[in-house]
């Protein structure tokens, strides 16, 4: 049920797959859920801007059923996707988002 979409401007970034790794167990362990739940998202080559320039940024959504800390949360993905990446924590958007269980499905139902 927790899911990070991270869109960024970059055409492309090395080692994709490890970061969605990281990506997922950074959000598990930051909810409390099982990693199983957590699904990761990464869009790259996406035109953006940010503060009227086009240097490299990134917008990233984090949605989960409770368990979300954002001052912790937002530290720890500005922290990794900018070791992984080279984007200025300053140059990254985290939106988090609570949502219903009555609202989230999965597997022929929803959570709630």
């Amino acid at each position: 049920m927790p899911l990070i979409n991270l869109r960024t401007s970059l055409p492309e970034i090395a080692n994709a797959t490890e970061l969605l790794q990281e990506l997922s167990s950074t959000l598990a362990q930051q909810t409390g859920k099982p990693e199983m739940y957590v699904m990761t998202l990464l869009e790259t080559g996406v035109s953006m801007t940010f503060g009227g320039g086009t240097d490299p940024s990134a917008y990233v959504e984090i949605k989960s059923i409770g368990s979300l800390r954002p001052p912790a949360m937002s530290a720890a993905f500005c922290e990794l996707i900018s070791a992984r990446t080279g984007i200025p924590a300053d140059r990254i958007y985290i939106q988090f988002e609570d949502v219903a269980a009555g609202s989230w499905g999965w597997d022929g139902r929803t959570f709630g």
